[in-house]
């Protein structure tokens, strides 16, 4: 026997479904910054979501630098928009990673802040 639905709850599977994938991707993932740097050609010019503790920062007027280590690895974030946390605060940073070059088994790369996030 085929069972009818009710029309009403059509909408409310799609509402919860679409609420959940707003929430995943929200909530998607940061990559670990010993990632980047072990393999820097692969991230090079694309956006990505990365974590950990602000070790130094040096900012004026809105624009800085800052040095992010998650333990697997730091990056200095460049800002441009806002003021750089000061040493010891914890951030999630979104940006354009951008490797500058790699001499042997040593990796130098930036991350331009495009927004900050709560780990």
């Amino acid at each position: 026997m085929i069972k009818v639905r009710n029309k009403r709850s059509l909408p409310r599977h799609i509402l919860f479904l679409s609420a959940l994938l707003l929430v995943g991707s929200a909530c998607r993932g940061t990559t670990p910054i010993g990632d980047l740097l072990a393999d820097p050609g692969r991230y090079d010019g694309k956006t990505v979501r990365v974590a950990g503790e602000v070790t130094g920062s040096v900012g004026a007027l809105g624009r800085g630098g800052y040095r992010l280590d998650d333990g697997t690895g730091s990056l200095v974030v460049i800002s441009e928009n806002r003021a750089v946390p000061v040493a010891g605060a914890t951030v999630g940073v979104k940006g354009e990673f951008q490797a500058v070059f790699t001499f042997f088994s040593e990796s130098i790369a930036i991350l331009l802040e495009q927004g900050r996030f709560s780990p």
